[in-house]
């Protein structure tokens, strides 16, 4: 399969939370992070709102696409990563919220913090002191900078290093 042009990220972190929170009432509800399925995927498709194409995207040679659900409420996704794992790091290939969770009218805030967080602790569990690298659209450079610690190392990308995201798995995965 070939590879796809690198064009960086767009996603911006809306809220760091200690989970994900319901915009209107404020509540917290405790996530979890699993291994997408190809029958999560017929869910997380184009036609019902999602921007990528995650059918492909899991299909890519190394990459793992996982899913950010309530623990309560398993069967709904509230967003989607694809990570790599690299000789001393995990790059971040993509990352997306749920269409209910984008928007002035949102469902819940801190879902992509939490999915980073994650990509974050998937590092530490690998023994790459929780490097995580991705590439950046230029407009979000500064954005990544302030809301994720990220250091940008040139050409767009990113790097979130070992004291951010150590930060980011304790507000995420507190143990």
């Amino acid at each position: 399969m070939a590879k796809r042009p690198t064009t960086g990220l767009s996603f911006e972190i809306d809220k760091l939370t200690r989970s994900i929170e319901n915009v209107v009432t404020g509540d917290s509800f405790q996530t979890v992070v699993l291994p997408c399925t190809k029958n999560d995927l017929k869910t997380a498709s184009r036609s019902n709102g999602w921007l990528f194409n995650w059918k492909q995207e899991s299909a890519m040679p190394g990459r793992d696409v996982f899913k950010l659900t309530i623990v309560e409420n398993p069967a709904v996704i509230q967003g989607l990563v694809s990570l790599e794992v690299k000789s001393d790091h995990i790059a971040m290939q993509l990352v997306e919220s749920a269409p209910f969770n984008l928007g002035r009218n949102k469902v819940y805030t801190g879902v992509l913090g939490n999915l980073v967080a994650f990509c974050c602790k998937r590092s530490f569990e690998r023994g790459f002191a929780g490097n995580l690298a991705f590439i950046a659209k230029t407009r979000l450079i500064g954005h990544y900078e302030e809301t994720l610690k990220a250091v940008h190392v040139g050409g767009g990308r990113m790097v979130v290093e070992t004291d951010a995201a150590q930060y980011l798995v304790d507000k995420y995965f507190p143990a």
